[in-house]
Protein backbone atom coordinates (compact mmCIF):
# COMPACT_ATOMS: atom_id res chain seq x y z
CA UNK A 1 0.00 0.00 0.00
CA UNK A 2 1.46 3.32 -0.79
CA UNK A 3 1.35 6.19 1.55
CA UNK A 4 -0.89 7.90 -0.94
CA UNK A 5 -3.17 5.39 -0.03
CA UNK A 6 -2.90 5.00 3.57
CA UNK A 7 -3.74 9.02 4.04
CA UNK A 8 -6.70 7.64 1.96
CA UNK A 9 -8.29 5.73 4.30
CA UNK A 10 -7.51 8.17 7.56
CA UNK A 11 -10.05 9.35 9.30
CA UNK A 12 -10.94 12.69 8.47
CA UNK A 13 -10.11 14.08 11.55
CA UNK A 14 -7.20 12.32 12.10
CA UNK A 15 -6.17 13.13 8.68
CA UNK A 16 -6.93 17.06 9.41
CA UNK A 17 -4.60 16.98 12.51
CA UNK A 18 -1.83 15.51 10.46
CA UNK A 19 -2.10 18.14 7.62
CA UNK A 20 -2.35 20.97 9.72
CA UNK A 21 0.86 19.99 11.68
CA UNK A 22 2.32 19.73 8.57
CA UNK A 23 1.12 22.73 6.92
CA UNK A 24 2.65 24.84 10.86
CA UNK A 25 6.02 22.70 10.20
CA UNK A 26 5.95 23.41 6.43
CA UNK A 27 5.42 27.27 6.92
CA UNK A 28 7.95 27.46 9.93
CA UNK A 29 10.50 25.51 7.78
CA UNK A 30 10.05 28.04 5.19
CA UNK A 31 10.24 31.21 7.26
CA UNK A 32 13.42 29.58 8.40
CA UNK A 33 14.72 29.23 5.01
CA UNK A 34 13.41 32.56 4.30
CA UNK A 35 15.84 33.91 7.06
CA UNK A 36 18.62 32.53 6.04
CA UNK A 37 18.31 33.37 2.24
CA UNK A 38 17.55 36.82 3.75
CA UNK A 39 20.83 36.90 6.19
CA UNK A 40 23.58 35.30 3.84
CA UNK A 41 22.13 38.20 1.26
CA UNK A 42 22.66 40.22 3.86
CA UNK A 43 26.09 39.33 4.32
CA UNK A 44 27.21 39.25 0.49
CA UNK A 45 25.80 43.01 0.13
CA UNK A 46 28.19 43.58 2.94
CA UNK A 47 31.56 42.01 1.47
CA UNK A 48 30.30 43.41 -1.34
CA UNK A 49 30.11 47.55 -0.04
CA UNK A 50 32.48 46.81 3.15
CA UNK A 51 35.21 44.70 1.33
CA UNK A 52 35.47 46.19 -2.38
CA UNK A 53 38.86 46.60 -1.82
CA UNK A 54 40.22 42.98 -0.79
CA UNK A 55 37.95 42.08 -3.35
CA UNK A 56 39.76 43.97 -6.26
CA UNK A 57 43.23 42.96 -4.71
CA UNK A 58 44.91 40.52 -7.55
CA UNK A 59 45.57 36.82 -6.90
CA UNK A 60 49.16 36.81 -7.52
CA UNK A 61 51.10 33.90 -8.77
CA UNK A 62 55.01 34.07 -8.61
CA UNK A 63 58.31 32.82 -10.42
CA UNK A 64 61.74 33.88 -12.03
CA UNK A 65 63.72 35.28 -14.97
CA UNK A 66 63.05 32.61 -17.64
CA UNK A 67 60.22 30.36 -16.24
CA UNK A 68 56.80 30.22 -17.48
CA UNK A 69 54.59 31.79 -14.99
CA UNK A 70 51.26 30.82 -15.26
CA UNK A 71 48.42 32.86 -13.95
CA UNK A 72 45.50 31.21 -15.07
CA UNK A 73 44.07 33.21 -17.62
CA UNK A 74 47.69 33.90 -19.43
CA UNK A 75 51.20 32.87 -18.59
CA UNK A 76 54.17 34.68 -19.15
CA UNK A 77 58.26 34.39 -19.43
CA UNK A 78 61.06 37.25 -19.02
CA UNK A 79 63.50 36.25 -21.12
CA UNK A 80 66.02 38.61 -20.78
CA UNK A 81 66.43 42.29 -19.32
CA UNK A 82 68.59 44.77 -20.11
CA UNK A 83 69.57 48.95 -19.93
CA UNK A 84 70.03 51.69 -22.55
CA UNK A 85 70.82 55.52 -22.09
CA UNK A 86 68.45 55.75 -24.82
CA UNK A 87 65.48 54.44 -26.42
CA UNK A 88 65.19 54.70 -30.48
CA UNK A 89 61.36 53.69 -31.48
CA UNK A 90 60.28 53.98 -35.31
CA UNK A 91 61.36 57.67 -35.93
CA UNK A 92 61.27 58.98 -32.37
CA UNK A 93 64.54 58.72 -30.01
CA UNK A 94 63.91 58.85 -26.85
CA UNK A 95 66.54 59.92 -23.96
CA UNK A 96 66.72 59.41 -20.31
CA UNK A 97 68.37 61.38 -17.15
CA UNK A 98 68.05 57.77 -15.41
CA UNK A 99 68.15 54.46 -17.34
CA UNK A 100 65.62 52.91 -19.26
CA UNK A 101 65.44 49.05 -18.38
CA UNK A 102 64.25 47.00 -21.14
CA UNK A 103 62.81 43.91 -19.90
CA UNK A 104 61.99 41.63 -23.08
CA UNK A 105 59.02 39.08 -22.47
CA UNK A 106 56.80 36.17 -23.88
CA UNK A 107 52.75 35.64 -23.40
CA UNK A 108 50.20 33.14 -24.53
CA UNK A 109 46.56 32.04 -22.82
CA UNK A 110 44.84 29.14 -22.65
CA UNK A 111 41.51 29.73 -24.49
CA UNK A 112 40.89 33.58 -24.60
CA UNK A 113 42.86 36.03 -26.88
CA UNK A 114 43.60 38.91 -24.58
CA UNK A 115 46.20 41.67 -24.48
CA UNK A 116 48.85 42.24 -21.41
CA UNK A 117 48.51 45.47 -19.88
CA UNK A 118 51.37 47.61 -18.77
CA UNK A 119 53.68 45.82 -16.25
CA UNK A 120 54.97 47.47 -12.92
CA UNK A 121 58.41 47.18 -11.81
CA UNK A 122 58.73 46.15 -7.88
CA UNK A 123 61.52 47.48 -6.36
CA UNK A 124 62.87 45.63 -3.33
CA UNK A 125 62.33 48.37 -1.13
CA UNK A 126 58.46 48.67 -2.46
CA UNK A 127 58.45 51.47 -4.61
CA UNK A 128 56.83 51.06 -7.87
CA UNK A 129 57.09 52.13 -11.21
CA UNK A 130 54.74 51.85 -13.94
CA UNK A 131 56.40 51.11 -17.89
CA UNK A 132 56.61 54.22 -18.99
CA UNK A 133 54.68 56.01 -21.55
CA UNK A 134 57.37 57.35 -23.37
CA UNK A 135 57.07 54.45 -25.55
CA UNK A 136 53.87 53.89 -27.70
CA UNK A 137 52.09 51.21 -26.91
CA UNK A 138 52.69 49.72 -30.46
CA UNK A 139 56.13 49.17 -29.76
CA UNK A 140 55.28 46.90 -26.61
CA UNK A 141 53.91 43.54 -25.41
CA UNK A 142 50.81 45.61 -24.55
CA UNK A 143 49.88 45.97 -28.27
CA UNK A 144 49.53 42.68 -29.76
CA UNK A 145 46.67 40.37 -29.26
CA UNK A 146 47.96 37.35 -26.73
CA UNK A 147 46.15 34.17 -28.41
CA UNK A 148 46.06 30.59 -27.79
CA UNK A 149 48.29 28.17 -28.62
CA UNK A 150 51.95 29.89 -28.77
CA UNK A 151 54.22 32.65 -27.39
CA UNK A 152 53.85 36.35 -28.47
CA UNK A 153 57.12 38.04 -27.78
CA UNK A 154 57.67 41.86 -27.04
CA UNK A 155 59.11 44.09 -24.54
CA UNK A 156 58.04 46.51 -21.69
CA UNK A 157 60.26 49.72 -20.98
CA UNK A 158 60.52 51.20 -17.56
CA UNK A 159 62.76 54.43 -16.70
CA UNK A 160 64.39 54.19 -13.02
CA UNK A 161 67.26 55.18 -11.35
CA UNK A 162 70.13 52.90 -11.18
CA UNK A 163 68.62 52.13 -7.17
CA UNK A 164 65.98 50.68 -8.06
CA UNK A 165 67.60 47.71 -10.43
CA UNK A 166 68.76 45.17 -7.24
CA UNK A 167 66.05 42.75 -6.76
CA UNK A 168 63.62 44.35 -8.97
CA UNK A 169 60.45 41.93 -10.08
CA UNK A 170 58.22 43.02 -12.39
CA UNK A 171 54.38 42.44 -12.18
CA UNK A 172 52.27 41.29 -15.28
CA UNK A 173 48.64 41.84 -15.15
CA UNK A 174 45.31 42.76 -17.84
CA UNK A 175 44.66 45.95 -18.19
CA UNK A 176 42.62 47.50 -15.98
CA UNK A 177 38.69 48.49 -16.92
CA UNK A 178 37.24 51.85 -15.80
CA UNK A 179 33.75 50.74 -16.06
CA UNK A 180 34.37 47.42 -14.30
CA UNK A 181 36.78 46.80 -11.69
CA UNK A 182 37.71 42.38 -11.66
CA UNK A 183 37.28 40.44 -8.21
CA UNK A 184 40.46 38.98 -8.01
CA UNK A 185 42.24 39.89 -11.00
CA UNK A 186 45.44 37.46 -11.73
CA UNK A 187 48.89 38.63 -12.07
CA UNK A 188 52.42 37.59 -12.65
CA UNK A 189 54.91 38.85 -10.63
CA UNK A 190 58.99 37.81 -11.60
CA UNK A 191 61.85 38.41 -10.08
CA UNK A 192 64.08 39.78 -12.81
CA UNK A 193 67.04 37.86 -11.33
CA UNK A 194 69.22 41.39 -10.56
CA UNK A 195 71.47 40.80 -7.75
CA UNK A 196 74.21 43.30 -6.68
CA UNK A 197 77.09 42.13 -9.13
CA UNK A 198 74.08 42.07 -12.33
CA UNK A 199 72.57 45.74 -10.74
CA UNK A 200 76.13 46.73 -11.26
CA UNK A 201 77.02 45.73 -14.33
CA UNK A 202 73.69 46.63 -16.09
CA UNK A 203 74.30 50.72 -14.31
CA UNK A 204 77.78 50.75 -15.42
CA UNK A 205 77.53 49.80 -18.89
CA UNK A 206 73.87 50.45 -20.38
CA UNK A 207 73.40 50.29 -24.40
CA UNK A 208 73.84 53.94 -26.23
CA UNK A 209 70.55 52.74 -28.04
CA UNK A 210 68.19 50.41 -27.67
CA UNK A 211 66.16 49.60 -30.90
CA UNK A 212 62.43 48.66 -29.94
CA UNK A 213 62.80 47.49 -33.67
CA UNK A 214 65.28 45.23 -33.59
CA UNK A 215 64.80 41.24 -33.98
CA UNK A 216 63.35 39.78 -30.46
CA UNK A 217 65.40 37.37 -28.40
Amino acid sequence: MTATEQRSVAPRGARSRRQATRGGGGARALHVIAGLVLAAGAVAVQSIYLSGDDRGMPLTYTGAKGENVDAGRFSVRVQNVSTAKTIKAGDDTIPTEQLFLVVEAAATVPKKPLHLGKPTLLTADGKKFTATDKVDNEKTLAYPWIQPGWWTTGRFVFEVPASALPGAQAVFELPVSALYGEPLPPEAQIDLGIDEAAAKQLTSSPAEVFDMDEKKK
